[in-house]
């Protein structure tokens, strides 16, 4: 894949390209945003949501989603090992109601999904659906393919995929577990992780995998357990 946008210098050329990564992830976030702000029911705001992000995708950032990978197997491993990582401290330990983790800038990360569609099975399938294949398309070219190099140069497109720099490293890892409400911990060991295996591979479509393989195993253990407070 070409994971890229063709180098110019031109500045007209710097926004289009910086709008393809960022794009759908602002689009993502800010209806979600508005989703849970007014209270709307997902039945037909996580449709809508799924449709505009695809919508964006496709008017900014085509020419990004012919994803190539370099270790399939070893990144569907990856995403296992990150699944097993987000919901193994729920199982073993009890520690998820101090305060570090339920307070007043964590408290949006109460599960979000309203009881009268945990039986849904259409709405389930089209989360599941959702979070496998549009969530980490739009996270990882924002994450991993814009801000992890922006905060390493302004011109980003001059930094290769997977440019190691402690100091965007660990600022994507921490803002990435930032993201994930009280789930913070876990979700900076899932930045990290990430973080690293693009390091590893330098492709972001094993990136792109690898997150896929984890939402894919957290949605059915979610359905599967009935553990709705990991859908955020």
């Amino acid at each position: 894949m070409d994971e890229s946008i063709p180098m110019q210098t031109a500045p007209e050329t710097l926004r289009r390209a910086t709008a393809a990564y960022i794009a759908p992830f602002l689009v993502f976030v800010s209806l979600l945003a508005l989703e849970q702000g007014l209270g709307l029911n997902p039945l037909w705001a996580y449709p809508l949501r799924l449709a505009l992000v695809l919508a964006t995708l496709a008017a900014f950032s085509r020419p990004l989603l012919k994803f190539r990978f370099a270790l399939p197997a070893a990144s569907i491993g990856i995403g296992l090992l990150v699944f097993a990582v987000w919901v193994a401290p729920g199982i073993l330990f009890h520690y998820r109601h101090h305060w570090l983790f339920e307070n007043s800038l964590t408290h949006f990360g109460a599960g979000s999904l309203r009881e009268g569609l945990r039986c849904n099975f259409g709405f389930l399938a089209l989360r599941i659906a959702g979070s496998t294949l549009v969530v980490p398309v739009v996270e990882e070219l924002f994450w991993r393919g814009w801000l992890m190099r922006w905060a390493i140069a302004s011109d980003w497109r001059e930094v290769p995929l997977g440019t190691y720099r402690a100091s965007s490293f660990w600022l994507v890892a921490l803002v990435f577990g930032s993201e994930h409400g009280r789930y913070w911990e876990v979700g900076l060991a899932a930045g990290v992780i990430y973080n690293w295996w693009l390091v590893r591979t330098k492709s972001l479509g094993d990136c792109v995998l690898a997150h896929a393989v984890t939402n894919l195993a957290l949605g059915i253990y979610v359905v599967a357990a009935g553990q709705w407070q990991y859908w955020l």
